[in-house]
């Protein structure tokens, strides 16, 4: 027997590839998990030989460095659960901001919406769930990665219109929109070598490189197709990759969006741009 805090910090210490406070956290989340535990609770004693085994095949994957939110199915995003999977990447912090900038500067109803790269549907789904009667549309070049948008649509009642679409190639097939979102690829292949290996063995890289000699090819493309899906004062907003601030904002710039900013996230990065039809 032992207090459920020593059986955190225990479990926690074979979680060598995090930090010690995230590996506390991660244990929690799985206990939470498998055993209805809160991480708020304060429980005296734990006894882990009554744990299903379920439990410590997951604690072993959690071990490998797989994603917590792939070994339970899903992951947490502004207040809802999401289904994710193997063809997705898992709902980050940063998305969140970009969702919550869209919801405050867009109080009208009625408004038709598009997110292009859309994964889980995170975002499509949380605006239309948020928003004041939206018509929202999302587009993947992935039909997996639909699939569990469409699931994650369907199980959080949200109304969203999905269809397959390579953006690089296609033209989707929606216009006289109010807004455009996108979070596309922006990883250059060159930084695959600094990233932490539980994100480069488990997620898709599909949704997250580009190449090294146009790393901005999908801002371009989404910036210049824009234009004519976007109404006139339509608006454009993007997830980016912080390196790349200056230079998204000057090819909006040199497209003609007007009112062209970069945003800082809550931790001081340049992570989202915004520009006007």
């Amino acid at each position: 027997m032992s207090t459920f805090q020593a059986l955190i910090s225990s479990w926690a210490s074979e979680l060598s590839i995090y930090e010690k406070q995230e590996a506390e956290s991660l244990v929690s989340w799985l206990l939470e998990h498998h055993l209805g535990w809160r991480r708020t609770q304060i429980l005296d004693e734990a006894d882990d030989s009554s744990f299903p085994q379920q439990l410590f095949g997951d604690f072993e994957r959690l071990k490998t460095g797989k994603p917590i939110q792939y070994i339970m199915g899903k992951g947490p995003f502004y207040g809802r659960d999401f289904f994710v999977s193997a063809a997705t990447l898992i709902p980050r912090n940063e998305t969140e901001e970009l969702v919550h900038l869209i919801i405050k500067e867009n109080p009208k109803a009625g408004l038709r919406i598009l997110d292009i790269g859309t994964g889980t549907g995170c975002i499509p789904i949380s605006l239309a769930l948020e928003m004041n009667n939206p018509e929202v549309y999302a587009l993947d070049i992935s039909e997996e990665a639909l699939k569990i948008a469409i699931q994650n649509a369907e199980a959080l009642g949200a109304k969203v219109a999905f269809s397959t679409c390579d953006i690089l190639k296609q033209t989707p097939d929606v216009s006289d929109l109010d807004i455009l979102v996108s979070n596309p690829p922006y990883i250059p292949e060159r930084e695959k070598t600094d990233m932490h290996r539980n994100v480069l063995d488990f997620e898709p890289g599909l949704a997250l490189f580009v190449s090294n000699e146009d790393p901005l090819i999908f801002y371009r493309t989404i910036a210049k197709k824009g234009k004519h899906l976007l109404k006139s004062g339509g608006k454009l907003y993007f997830e980016i990759n912080e390196k790349y601030g200056i230079q998204v904002a000057e090819l909006m710039n040199e497209l003609g969006y007007t009112e062209v900013k970069v945003l800082r996230d809550l931790n001081g990065k340049e992570r989202m741009a915004f520009g006007r039809r």
